[in-house]
């Protein structure tokens, strides 16, 4: 079930929704319209970690190697 967000036509309150299938139809918290656009969601991602990050506990580093 996604949620979708919205901005209100009438009173231009954003707001969010979580839709059910087949029930696509919203009205704002503010002004109860039912005239809505649909706005496109940005969504977080898990951060790729650096090399620096991902390097092995063991002391490694750009200019050398104590692992061994």
């Amino acid at each position: 079930m996604p949620i979708y967000e919205y901005v209100c036509q009438d009173c231009q309150q954003r707001y969010e929704r979580l839709v059910l299938r087949g029930n696509g139809e919203v009205s704002c918290p503010h002004c109860g319209s039912r005239r809505a656009t649909l706005q496109f969601s940005v969504f977080a991602t898990p951060q790729a970690k650096s090399s620096a990050e991902a390097a092995p506990a063991c002391g490694c580093t750009p200019s050398g190697c104590g692992c061994n």
